[in-house]
């Protein structure tokens, strides 16, 4: 048996509805489980692992942010200082699982799996996904060949990539997807499967270090939509942004008014990030774009395109080392 830690953040995997049928609105009662009250839950895990729950906090993951993926990220590095431990596993809300997974993978120095895991129906619901994942998702942790592929997600029988993966649907099952690549593997019964590995740079090679960090900088998201006239963006540079990422149209330009906004940040010293809101492909980042003083984001989303543009200013302010850093990781 070898030996996996269970950290439970609370999220849907954690909720307890009013009856088996209440698998919507669950959120509305506040009752969440700790790990040690979900792993005994799942008796099933022993058969498999030999599980030490942790408790870490219980939450809607919409409560998550950086001060709490530090304090997730040093829990996780204590726990790894255990030479018999082979493995973490994770559990969280979906709502913004694929953002606190992407943030350890870029600060975590850790060479054993970590895995991070949720569910689309509470733990009291019918058909509740929560056992069935949380199973998955300590064989992926406690398999040999996990390791060495950065933080992974395992929701409904698939294993994603942090760095690609994303919430696709508000209630359906399969709603964790990577829309241009896939994933990576699967989990059949007892049996962990890999098909392909993330080429971009990840836990433990990564160049970021936030052990020693109070905050992180300020970056925030600005959504483009037609007629929009900069006014998002020059508020938030007024509150103190010290980066920003446009969620642009496909391929990425936003409109001209914020275009210019985002000259204005980059003129004031602030980095700015190009990203697109359609969530697949790569955002634009040609001349114009450059001219500005503007980086492209690759294809990554805006809100893990904020997680990464926050971590580069922790080390750098310069527009191309910036871009470096996006075309790295």
């Amino acid at each position: 048996m070898r030996k996996i830690a269970f950290i439970g953040t609370g999220g849907t995997m954690s909720s307890l509805g009013e009856d088996s049928l209440d698998i919507l609105d669950y959120g509305r009662h506040e009752r969440r489980l700790d790990a040690p009250a979900i792993a005994a839950a799942v008796p099933e895990l022993a058969r498999v692992a030999d599980v030490r729950a942790v408790a870490f906090r219980a939450i809607d993951s919409s409560a998550m942010d950086f001060s709490a993926w530090h304090e997730l990220a040093t829990l996780c590095t204590e726990l790894g200082a255990d030479p018999d431990l082979a493995g973490i596993v994770i559990g969280h809300g979906t709502a913004t699982l694929e953002e606190t997974a992407y943030a350890l993978d870029l600060t975590l120095k850790l060479d054993i799996p970590v895995v991070m895991v949720g569910s689309q129906r509470p733990l009291s619901g019918l058909s509740s996904d929560a056992p069935a994942n949380l199973l998955g998702a300590v064989r992926v942790a406690a398999d040999p060949a996990s390791r060495g592929r950065g933080v992974l997600v395992v929701l409904n029988d698939e294993i994603q990539a942090a760095r690609d993966v994303a919430k696709t649907s508000t209630a359906r099952l399969q709603t964790f997807r990577t829309p241009d690549f896939g994933v990576l593997g699967q989990v059949d019964g007892p049996h962990v499967r890999y098909y392909r590995r993330s080429e971009r740079r990840h836990m433990p090679d990564t160049e970021f270090d936030v052990a020693a960090l109070a905050a992180m900088p300020r970056v925030d998201i600005v959504l483009s939509y037609a007629g929009a006239d900069g006014t998002a963006a020059r508020a938030f540079v007024a509150a103190g942004a010290r980066g920003l990422v446009q969620a642009g149209f496909a391929p990425g330009m936003p409109t001209e008014a914020e275009f210019e906004a985002l000259r204005e940040a980059v003129a004031a010293g602030v980095a700015a990030v190009l990203a697109t809101r359609v969530g697949s492909g790569v955002a634009l980042d040609g001349e114009r774009v450059r001219a500005g003083g503007v980086v492209g984001a690759d294809n990554l989303s805006p809100w893990k395109a904020r997680i990464l543009l926050a971590l580069a200013l922790t080390r750098t302010s310069e527009a191309a080392e910036i871009r470096r850093i996006f075309a790295t990781y």
